[in-house]
This record gives structure tokens, sequence and C-alpha cells, in this order.
């Protein structure tokens, strides 16, 4: 394999205006030439490798048309290639129509050579399939006219300002040793923050040697999974991802049914199929993605569950400090800290693409945590954590979880109104809490019904369908609803999706 950064070095003008042309002149071609295990000894084994090469390149798009090509000299210096080889396949490729040549402007990307349509740039993948890890990543790489899917905020309004302002702080106090590989469970100053902010706002209790930072929420999942064997029970409707990251095994979770009244924690004690159940993870505050907290009898029945068999609660608070119409519930994690794995995130009040969330710890599973952690996935960057602890500790993060709590209370408060006015027979269920609510759909309309319609208006969102346990009971069948993410787009186009929303469900629910 040849592989090359081909640089042109002909041509007139500076070096300056030679870098301000480089997109459009060829200036630096990257190529991959697959000579086989022959090398050059092949008649025309490099023509063909380079002809092959600069093909993929045009009909991939990478060159795109009118793309000025290195001479035929500097491109066979830096390929290690005969100059009179490049030059024979230019030739052909400029009889192909891939290329033109013309005196005075050198080898250019034929102007009528398009690459593959958007979304073609590679082969796909023998017999279509596509692995569940990139399937996520398409999933939020696609583009629709109003996304009104879950899993992110408004990323717009990421505090840029005072996130930087907290970044040169840190960065100006960090000792020498925050560059070094660092502690496994987080800087020290992130953990102190994190017990102090936790404390006060979620009544968790905590001290700074009970929490280990992590990359992401993921990430501390996947480690709970290795560090707490046997079987484990999630609730019945939930993000497929968190049950992929538990089930190391097949059949290792167990699906526990949610009412009107949060995920039925007494069945844990009651019912045979839940007895080698060892821990359970459960969205108390909000349960995602039904919309409903856990009801006070709930979740002291699964406090004494877990207490009285040595059992655990992983609590999944990924958007308690948004509640609408009170004081949000405190953490599940206060009524027995023994017991209970506090899991929160700074995805929802800040941005995903931080990977920055925490795990409050009983004492006896610290250790087994961290074992659990591969060199690999040691630590999370520190920069980034001693930013967020100054923003916790500037009272910054308070301010902005305020400042986004009354925005989203007024786009779901705007959401109900609309739909009561426009689509009465679809129903907005749960409390007035976090980034989505579920809409219920009219009898006799079904979840496919809405999504062609709402494909057809250019909107995305999730059927309620779409979280619940491949294991759980199909009968009685659930009710057909659609999980709408009012917190992802950003404030300019909520009107316009939240329009297109109810059109859509009127129409696809019957209505006018």
């Amino acid at each position: 394999m040849a592989d090359s950064w081909a640089n042109s070095t002909s041509g007139a003008g500076s070096r300056a205006s030679r870098a301000s042309r480089a997109t459009r002149t060829g200036s630096d071609l990257h190529l991959d030439l697959a000579l086989g295990p022959t090398g050059d000894s092949g008649t025309h084994r490099p023509r063909a490798a380079l002809l092959a090469a600069l093909r993929d390149a045009v009909r991939s798009g990478r060159l795109t048309p009118g793309t000025r090509l290195p001479s035929s000299r500097a491109l066979a210096a830096d390929l290690g290639l005969a100059r009179n080889t490049v030059a024979a396949a230019y030739a052909e490729l400029v009889a192909e129509g891939w290329l033109s040549a013309r005196q005075g402007s050198g080898t250019r990307v034929a102007e009528r050579a398009e690459p593959l349509p958007p979304g073609r740039r590679t082969p796909p993948r023998p017999g279509g399939a596509e692995s569940g890890v990139l399937s996520r990543y398409r999933r939020w790489a696609e583009c629709p006219r109003h996304d009104l899917r879950t899993g992110a905020p408004d990323v717009s309004a990421f505090p840029r300002s005072a996130w930087l302002a907290s970044a040169r702080r840190a960065l100006t106090a960090a000792p020498a040793a925050a560059f070094s590989h660092g502690d496994p469970r987080g800087t020290a100053e992130l953990r102190r923050a994190l017990a102090d902010y936790l404390a006060r706002s979620r009544g968790v209790r905590a001290a700074p040697e009970r929490i280990v930072v992590c990359a992401g929420f993921g990430q501390g999942l996947a480690l709970l999974a290795r560090a707490v064997p046997g079987e484990l029970a999630v609730e019945e409707y939930g993000l497929p991802f968190h049950r992929e990251l538990l089930e190391s095994a097949p059949g290792r979770t167990r699906p526990l049914p949610v009412d009107a009244h949060g995920a039925r924690t007494p069945l844990l004690d009651s019912e045979p199929r839940f007895a080698g159940v060892r821990a359970v993870l459960l969205t108390p505050a909000h349960q995602y993605p039904v919309g409903v907290p856990l009801h006070p009898d709930r979740r002291a029945a699964v406090v004494d569950w877990a207490g009285r068999t040595g059992g655990l609660v992983l609590e999944d608070d990924y958007d308690g400090e948004f509640r609408y119409d009170r004081e949000p519930v405190g953490a599940l994690q206060g009524l027995d800290p023994d017991r209970v794995v506090h899991l929160g995130t700074a995805s929802k009040a800040l941005a995903p693409a931080l990977r920055l969330a925490w795990m409050v710890l009983p004492d006896h599973l610290v250790e087994a945590v961290l074992a659990a952690k591969t060199p690999a996935e040691w630590t999370t960057g520190a920069l980034d954590q001693l930013t967020l602890a100054d923003f916790l500790e500037r009272g910054a993060y308070d301010r902005h979880v305020r400042a986004m709590r009354q925005r989203y209370r007024a786009r779901r408060d705007r959401l109900v109104a609309q739909l009561a006015a426009r689509v009465p027979e679809v129903r907005a269920t749960g409390i007035a809490a976090g980034l989505h609510a579920l809409l219920r759909l009219p009898p006799g309309t079904t979840e496919a019904d809405a999504l062609r319609a709402l494909h057809r208006a250019g909107v995305a969102l999730d059927p309620l369908s779409a979280f619940r346990h491949p294991a759980a009971p199909a009968q009685p069948p659930p009710d057909p609803a659609l999980v709408v993410g009012y917190g992802t787009p950003p404030e300019h186009a909520c009107t316009a999706a939240l329009d297109a929303l109810c059109g859509a469900l009127a129409r696809g629910s019957g209505g006018p």
C-alpha cells in the first residue's frame, strides 16, 4: 500500500496565495494505492492502482468538479512512481471524461464528473447490515426539517461565554499534575463541587470519595454492569441503548411493568420471575419515556427491597432539575445511600458533547467500580472536569438551569395549548417536567399512521413502542403513543416545528 500526501510546488504566486487556494488547486492530494504484494513489478499495476484511486476520489465527491490536480512530475515524486505512469493515468482519465486538461490551466476534475448522491459516499455494507453504534450515529447525523426526537437539549443555548470564562480560570489555576493521567475517580475539584451541588439541589448524601466521574452516562452504566453480578430489572419502557449496556449475557434484564404511578416496584418481592434479580434500574423523578414520577409508596418499597435482599437500586436522575409545576422531587438516594447508586449527567442541563456524568456510590461498591475501569477508560478529560467544577462553584450552573427551566416550561405549555386547540383528540400526558412529553393517540389511530403523516411533514420523533423491552408481555397491547422532544429544537425553530407537528397529527388522526 502506497500512501502519500502529494504536494504540488509548481505555479506562480506567494506561499500565502497558494495556501488560500488550497481547497481548489489540489495542492494536497491524499491517495491510497493498493499495489498488491508484488509492488511495482507488475506491468501495469501502479498505473491501474492510480487510476482506481483517482476515480474513487472523484466518484465519492472527495475531489469536486474543477479541482486542480498536482502536476504529473509532482505527483510521481510524492507517490514514488515514474512520471510517465502518472502522465499516462491522467491521459486515460481525460479520455474517459473524469478529468480535463487545457494548456496553461493544468489538469482538473471535469465539471461534468458528479459524485455519489448524499448518503452514498461509501458503498453499503454487504447485506445492508449496519452496526448498532453506526445506526445510532446516523440517527443523530440525519437533519430532518423539524427534529423533535428525544435525547438532547437545545444545544444552541449552551452558555459559551460563561463556560469559556470558567475554562480560562480553570486552565490558569490548574497545577501541573492536572495534565498527567489523573485519578480514575475524577478530579478532586469536581468531586467536591458535585458533592456540594447534589446535596443542595437533589438531596443526595455523598462525600467526594464516593463519587466517580464518567465519560457520559453510558460509561457509568457499563461500569456498573461489570461491577454488579447477577440479573437486573429494568423499567418496561426505557432506552434500548441502556439495556444493551446492561445485557452482558442474553436475558440478563427483566422488564418491570410501568403504569401511571411509575415502575411497579412491589413486584420485585411478589413475582417469582424477579427472584434472581440483584439490581434494578429506575428513573424515579421522571420515568423515561412515559413521563410520570415514581409514587412515594413505590419509592419506599424498592428501598425496603434493596435493604432486605442486599440488592441495589440504580437511580437514573437524567433530568431531575427540570420540574415546572413544583419543586423537583428529591433523589431516591437520600433514602438509603448504602443501597442506591445515584447517576447524574450534564447532558441535559448543558450538552451531550461534554461527555461528563457521575455516579454517587455506596462505600462498598467504589473499589469494584474502579476495578471495572480498564486503562483505556480510566479517566475523563481533566480540563473539562476542572471547568465544570468552576462552573458549579461560581453558581453559573444554577443560573443556566434556571434559565433553561423557564424556556422548556414555556415550550411545554405551548405544546399542550396547541394540541388542545388544534388536535384535542391527542393528549399530552405525564407531569410538567423534563424535555419531552408523551402524546397519547386517539382510538383507531396507530403509531404507523401518525408516523407516516409526520414523515411527510418533515417531522422526526419516536413512537412509544420503540422504547418497550422486547421481553415485555405482548398482551394487553400497549396504547399507541408518540414521544416528542420539545427541548431539542433551537428557539427560532420551535414555532415552525410545533405547527408542523400539530398539522401532521390532525391529518394522521383523521382530523381536518
